[in-house]
């Protein structure tokens, strides 16, 4: 068998390394594409995707690794709170830090941070995602309070006092027994280092739930995973 980094004697050795160069440039093109029409984000054109996913983050384990974050974590004690309202294409992927028209105004800021846990998530959400929603600032903040708004919270995961463990299925069956109007595959659940970390809810543009798109997908073990309870600091 010949190996590439040994080129049959028959083909001159500027050719082998012109075709290494047309193979290595394809290769390279295949997983830049892959990357952005599944898992990827890339920069697009504001207002143009096909939905949106609303993340709402469960605070206290992000808590557990970002005590310093005193705007969500100096007890306060939050349950769920939102991270963003996310902009994707139905093929996978979605659209970053666009070139928006609309600045970030005051009023815009003021309006934010009764929705955002932190003004610092306020504005990172903004520039990367609010950006490509074709809405000004003021716009996408009203949008992503009435998705929030729109998704209520179980009873059993509004301030649990203790930790709780559960399934990603189990989290799901809650939601969807508070919210009956969600349709299959409309809900998704992050975890990192088998602690809950996040729950993803898929909207239309007019803030109705319906099924997510490619790549959207629950990255929670099969087994239970933790809940950890809010705690004082």
């Amino acid at each position: 068998m010949n190996h590439p980094e040994h080129p049959p004697s028959r083909l001159p050795s500027t050719l082998w390394r012109r075709a290494l160069v047309v193979i290595s440039l394809a290769l390279a093109a295949t997983g830049t594409q892959a990357r952005h029409h599944y898992t990827g984000g890339g920069t697009g054109e504001p207002g143009r995707f096909d939905y949106y996913v609303l993340s709402l983050s469960w605070a206290p384990t992000y808590c557990l690794t970002h005590p310093d974050d005193g705007a969500e974590c100096s007890g306060r004690g939050y349950g769920f709170v939102l991270h963003g309202l996310w902009p994707q294409y139905d093929a996978g992927g979605y659209p970053e830090n666009c070139p928006s028209q609309f600045e970030l105004s005051a009023e815009a800021v003021s309006r934010g941070r009764t929705i955002y846990p932190s003004e610092r998530l306020l504005r990172h959400e903004w520039r990367e995602h609010g950006t490509c929603s074709g809405l000004d600032a003021l716009g996408y903040l009203r949008a992503a309070d009435r998705a929030t708004a729109s998704v209520r919270i179980p009873p059993p995961l509004e301030a649990p006092p203790s930790d709780q463990s559960l399934t990603a299925m189990q989290v799901i069956d809650l939601f969807r027994s508070a919210n009956p109007q969600m349709p299959d595959h409309s809900m998704t659940v992050s975890c990192s280092r088998g602690e809950l970390a996040e729950v993803h809810v898929c909207l239309t543009k007019d803030l109705a739930v319906r099924s997510c798109g490619r790549g959207v997908r629950t990255t929670c073990p099969h087994a239970a995973v933790t809940l950890p309870a809010f705690r004082k600091r």
